[in-house]
């Protein structure tokens, strides 16, 4: 894969490749326990692009999706990693997903919700991460239910306690992590979406600058980066794109 100079410039136009790092997905990107710097499998894109592209990467790290999106689409940052979703697709060019990530549910042990198509009626109240992907989701999808948001995706099961609401929603990991904090709580069967995880970039870079992105996560799939990624890193519940 040979990226022109001035294709280059396109994709890093301060010469250094600025990437938009979202803490708060666990699958995704954490802080290492000892330096306290990103790490993860996004974090290890983002360095194999900026080593692709012959230049440093600025790692610019946020706890919330919304903040990473955000930064991206205001061509803050040069690249972000994020679920596709129509709504980011007005500012951010998406490349095809390299990891897909199951959204879940959770509730208190005592609930009479035992089915995630139970979760949709009137009464019913579901927090989830401002800005998440589960955000945007199930503010299409769900009629009936009330949908309460939290600051960061990190603070969902906390709020949900603190509240006393009916369900809480997110990264099947995020939860079960969260969770182990509080007691009485359990994860609904199966899951109510299949997040699609991908890169992006400003749209303003053009399409040019798109498909080099496409290009590189097909490879980074095709040559079993991502895979490698995920086991280093210990992620389970999640699986590379086809």
């Amino acid at each position: 894969m040979q990226i022109p100079s001035a294709l280059r410039n396109t994709l890093a136009p301060t010469g250094v490749l600025r990437a938009s790092i979202n803490l708060g997905n666990p699958i995704l990107a954490g802080r290492d326990p000892e330096s306290g710097e990103p790490c993860g499998v996004s974090v290890d894109l983002a360095r194999a692009f900026a080593e692709r592209l012959g230049v440093e990467i600025e790692l610019l790290a946020f706890d919330s999706a919304g903040q990473s999106v955000e930064t991206v689409t205001a061509e803050r940052a040069d690249i972000g990693f994020f679920a596709i979703d129509p709504l980011r697709g007005e500012g951010i060019h998406f490349t095809a997903p390299y990891v897909l990530i199951e959204g879940c549910y959770l509730v208190s042990d005592d609930s009479p919700l035992t089915d995630n198509d139970q979760v949709d009626s009137t009464g019913t109240r579901v927090v989830v991460g401002k800005g998440s992907a589960y955000d945007l989701y199930l503010s299409r999808e769900l009629k009936q239910a009330e949908i309460v948001r939290a600051p960061t995706s990190t603070a969902v099961v906390a709020q949900f306690v603190e509240q006393q609401l009916e369900v809480a929603a997110g990264v099947k990991q995020q939860l079960e992590q969260d969770s182990q904090q509080h007691d009485g709580l359990r994860l609904l069967p199966g899951r109510f979406m299949v997040i699609q995880q991908a890169m992006g970039l400003p749209k303003g870079r053009g399409e040019q600058a798109a498909d080099c992105l496409r290009e590189f996560v097909e490879e980074m799939k095709a040559s079993g980066f991502v895979a490698q990624a995920l086991e280093r890193h210990g992620i389970q519940g999640a699986s590379v794109a086809p």
